[in-house]
């Protein structure tokens, strides 16, 4: 954009003004939404330093849409004001519009502003299936950082059962941060979904080449007391890992299962002190759980 044709920043009573008149033409059906130097100047109003105005802005734009949309992906990638950049973002959430995935990635792997990333990577989640393929790409690459990594495996989860056709190929892969992302999801999809084939699959991770992916998947089995899991869990006891032993027996603790304390009372001569004290916790846990069902 040529600088004789940006927008001139308003202030606060501008902002409102051209805010209530732009309700009224929508109120009206006379919006015109192919009036660019207007949603150019609405965008530059997601820079106001007042939220609720942000966010009503962000609101009329997400209503608008399409025409909004190219204007909305430059100013993510673009814009010198990171608060533009983040609201961008977050309106871009609200269109739902999948062909700005590149974009969002762009923003997520390249801006240096860490709200600019929880943005863009919020806005990759609400794509749902879109966004998945690029988010195991992320997860399987050795270039990128743990926190960009973790951005990606909690986008993977909130997408849910939209990536449920990619997750038991991911459950193969060769990278481990990718399997330990995919534990998370199939447990998502499991516990939101009630989806018995992904308890199955989460189960089978158990047995897994990789430790932190093996325990991921116990933690997982015990926030969702999957009972079903408990001989496996059992299994996970003798796990050469102490940090594995330590997971099956919290979990175990969560199922509650009487049948597992005889196993848990084994780990008491662990030669791991944490592992010892876990498994303590975890019959103490089960025996109270028995002690209030018969109160009740």
């Amino acid at each position: 954009m040529k600088s004789e044709d940006m927008p001139i920043l308003l202030d606060h009573a501008e902002t409102d003004a051209l805010m209530q008149s732009i309700t009224e033409q929508i109120s009206l059906h006379t919006f015109d939404a192919e009036d660019l130097p207007v949603l150019q100047q609405m965008v530059e109003c997601l820079g106001d330093s007042r939220g609720v105005v942000r966010l009503r802005y962000a609101q009329t734009l997400g209503n608008i849409g399409g025409a909004a949309t190219p204007l909305l992906v430059a100013a993510l990638l673009d814009h010198p004001n990171p608060v533009v950049r983040r609201a961008a973002g977050k309106t871009l959430t609200l269109i739902g519009d999948t062909s700005t995935v590149p974009s969002l990635l762009h923003a997520l792997l390249n801006d240096e502003d860490t709200v600019v990333k929880g943005s863009a990577v919020g806005a990759l989640a609400s794509m749902g299936e879109a966004s998945v393929p690029a988010l195991l790409e992320i997860l399987a690459d050795p270039v990128r950082s743990e926190s960009t990594k973790g951005h990606a495996a909690w986008a993977l989860g909130f997408i849910g059962a939209a990536a449920a056709p990619f997750l038991a190929d991911a459950i193969k892969s060769d990278s481990i941060d990718v399997r330990c992302a995919a534990v998370g999801a199939i447990a998502h999809l499991a516990q939101e979904q009630g989806d018995e084939q992904a308890a199955q699959l989460l189960v089978s991770t158990l047995g897994d080449l990789d430790a932190n992916v093996r325990s991921e998947a116990a933690s997982a089995i015990g926030k969702m007391a999957y009972l079903p899991a408990l001989p496996n869990l059992i299994i996970a006891l003798g796990d050469p890992d102490s940090e594995v032993r330590r997971t099956a027996a919290v979990s175990l603790g969560k199922l509650g299962d009487r049948s597992a304390i005889p196993h848990l009372e084994a780990l008491l001569n662990d030669q791991v002190t944490a592992v010892q004290v876990l498994a303590k916790l975890a019959i103490n846990k089960i025996e109270t759980h028995e002690e209030d069902f018969r109160v009740r």
